[in-house]
């Protein structure tokens, strides 16, 4: 796969650029402005003392997410998901994934009674929203988790986070797996599959779906291998961004 074969020149298993700026909301106790290629996607962490009512007094904590897209972060403005009334389903089909993938990393019982509410609010879209806002949103939660640990709300001897995650998109194109789609590959696609990953290779969902012609057991193996391949880069991208900032 080493091919110039794509529009944007990459070759067949490279991601887009992808840039990580920590901290960029002065609000939240966590925060990062993640870019894949022209896909920016702004994660912020919110730390509350207190768990929902439904789960107080276990001694256990909890993370969840939700994520949106700003009415012209596509080519054509879009009405906001509140003015309509009613949240769609694939946002909240996207928000309980980042909810899921963050979870998958985080010991509660370490965490105590605190909450984490994770926003990714998209920016500009350009394919893989959701594999990016995953990405980010780690980042964001380890500040949030350190926020909390610095003012005390979560012990200082405790781990709450026990790995890192990211998430990629792969698909296969004219017959050829690709890495980290962008929107003009994601359309044309014949397989698109989203993969979440810890950082020590275990995965945590895989989304495939054939858009065309099914696909077979060779080819599912290309895809995760050129995913675990993104996601091993995309993890020291996490670690080059909160090493940056420590």
């Amino acid at each position: 796969m080493t091919d110039n074969i794509r529009a944007d020149g990459r070759t067949a298993d490279q991601l887009r650029p992808v840039t990580i700026e920590r901290g960029w909301s002065k609000q939240a106790e966590g925060s990062a402005l993640i870019s894949f290629g022209d896909t920016r996607v702004l994660c912020t962490a919110s730390f509350t003392n207190g768990v929902p009512r439904w789960m107080a007094g276990k001694g256990r904590g909890w993370v969840t997410a939700e994520y949106a897209m700003l009415p012209r972060s596509t080519n054509d403005r879009m009405d906001r998901e509140a003015v309509k009334g009613k949240i769609g389903g694939r946002t909240h089909e996207i928000s309980r994934l980042i909810g899921r993938s963050l979870r998958a990393v985080v010991d509660m019982k370490a965490l105590g009674e605190n909450t984490i509410v994770i926003d990714c609010d998209v920016l500009q879209a350009d394919g893989g929203t959701r594999t990016a806002a995953i990405t980010g949103a780690y980042v964001a939660l380890s500040d949030a988790l350190e926020w909390g640990r610095e003012h005390r709300f979560i012990a200082q001897r405790a781990t709450p986070l026990i790995d890192s995650v990211s998430a990629v998109s792969v698909g296969i194109i004219d017959g050829t797996p690709m890495l980290d789609l962008a929107y003009v590959e994601d359309v044309r696609a014949e397989t698109d599959m989203n993969v979440v990953v810890t950082g020590r290779g275990l995965f945590v969902e895989v989304q495939g779906t054939a858009e065309g012609a099914p696909f077979d057991r060779s080819e599912l193996n290309s895809l995760l291998d050129l995913a675990l391949l993104g996601t091993t880069e995309l993890s020291d991208v996490q670690k080059a961004a909160i090493g940056a900032g420590a």
